[in-house]
């Protein structure tokens, strides 16, 4: 059996549980944490920077950062592996080291990679979960911030330190960062699955949330796509 059916059965599954607890686990309550006491200043001029991030399923995540001000595109991949073009089937079996992944392409000048991590903390994913997200088990499912730079690394482990040192959450932030090394985009079909999809019942519990929650607690860096 394929993953792919693997993962649909496993929400049908999700959502008759999830209406029995009348709870949406991923997509529960999200958390409001500070900014980032560390972060680059607003650039001067118009550019574009690129930062890759791992939380979940890349539907969820590409679909939060699709709304997110100063984002000219999120496009769902995967990174952090040893195989070269590794597709969605292998990627899924745990053992090609990747992880479901975004690469990020913002305007510096617009908004900073230190919000864009608020965004990814706050309301794109729980990064307390050890390889998971919600229904989605393995190490595909890991959260990790895959840094382009060294300016990229401060700011992101300066931010995980802030957090955990405030006790913004009530466990560790187990959240990797690490250097970016290659991102290979998926395939066609993953791309913008939320908007293709949203009465899909994992994407309306467990990712539409994540969209609203952004509008909610975070409006000075919401769009509407």
């Amino acid at each position: 059996m394929s993953h792919s059916r693997v993962r649909r059965i496993a929400c049908v599954i999700s959502l008759l549980v999830l209406i029995a607890l009348e709870a949406c686990s991923a997509s529960g309550a999200a958390m409001k944490i500070p900014n980032p006491v560390v972060d680059d200043p607003l650039a001067a001029k118009t550019g574009q920077q690129t930062v890759v991030l791992a939380g979940g399923c890349f539907w969820g995540i590409q679909a939060v950062f699709e709304h997110v001000k100063g984002v000219s595109s999120a496009t769902s991949g995967y990174s952090g592996g040893s195989v070269k073009n590794p597709d969605y089937e292998a990627v899924s079996t745990g053992e090609t080291g990747h992880a479901e992944s975004v690469k990020i392409v913002y305007d510096p000048s617009q908004v900073s990679l230190g919000q864009l991590l608020r965004v990814f903390f706050s309301v794109a994913h729980d990064p307390t979960e050890l390889n998971r997200q919600g229904p989605d088990t393995g190490t595909q499912y890991r959260s990790a911030i895959f840094y382009a730079n060294e300016g990229q690394r401060r700011v992101a482990q300066a931010y995980i330190d802030q957090l955990n040192q405030g006790k913004a959450f009530p466990r560790p932030i187990v959240t990797q960062v690490v250097t970016l090394r290659g991102f290979y985009p998926a395939e066609d079909y993953h791309q913008d699955y939320a908007v293709k999809h949203p009465h899909n019942p994992y994407i309306v519990f467990n990712d539409l949330p994540k969209v609203e929650h952004l509008r909610e607690q975070l409006p000075d860096l919401y769009r509407s796509r």
